[in-house]
């Protein structure tokens, strides 16, 4: 049975609990204000240690300035997770943002991502933001579930994160 709970900053640790493997059928790229689709056909494997190290440190960066991590767990394992930032973004400093979301494999297509994400959004409003901001992997499976939070692309691209992902479909959730 899952259980759901904030998590602590000691907890970076449970991240390698996470299978991120996936197969990606598409993949999206933004060109001029709409989205394009393209055939991609291929197995994106879990972390390797390099990348899970990055993730853990983002993570913990996150928490240490007053981001927010709230997860699921089947008993003690990590089954998902995401991270709120504590950085309010945009022109009007309104938004923050969805940094880390993640389901492991196994798990996916059973209402966790909804759950982290609902409450991720709950937290938002709690600290005064009218919108998250997602800068979304840009594989189908990705875009799909942020679309279905209630994401569309923005108009208002923040340049600090699209430089560290160029590739990610920028979007916004009106809170």
């Amino acid at each position: 049975m899952l259980s759901y709970r904030t998590m602590t900053i000691e907890e970076a640790e449970l991240i390698a609990h996470i299978d991120r493997s996936e197969y990606i059928e598409k993949v999206y790229r933004t060109e001029e204000g709409s989205i394009q689709e393209i055939q991609a056909g291929h197995e994106c494997a879990t972390w390797d240690l390099h990348h899970l190290e990055e993730l853990k440190a983002r993570y913990r960066e996150q928490l240490r300035g007053g981001g927010y991590a709230y997860g699921a767990f089947d008993g003690t394992r990590l089954a998902g997770f995401g991270v709120l930032g504590y950085k309010f973004r945009g022109q009007d400093l309104n938004q923050l943002q969805v940094d880390l979301m993640y389901v492991s494999r196994a798990y996916r297509r059973q209402g966790i991502g909804r759950t982290v994400m609902d409450e991720l959004k709950r937290e938002a409003i709690s600290r005064g933001a009218a919108y998250l901001y997602v800068s979304s992997t840009e594989t189908q499976s990705a875009v799909q579930f942020y679309t279905h939070c209630g994401s569309h692309l923005t108009a208002e691209v923040d340049e600090e994160l699209y430089q560290l992902e160029p590739e990610d479909i920028h979007m916004v959730i009106k809170l």
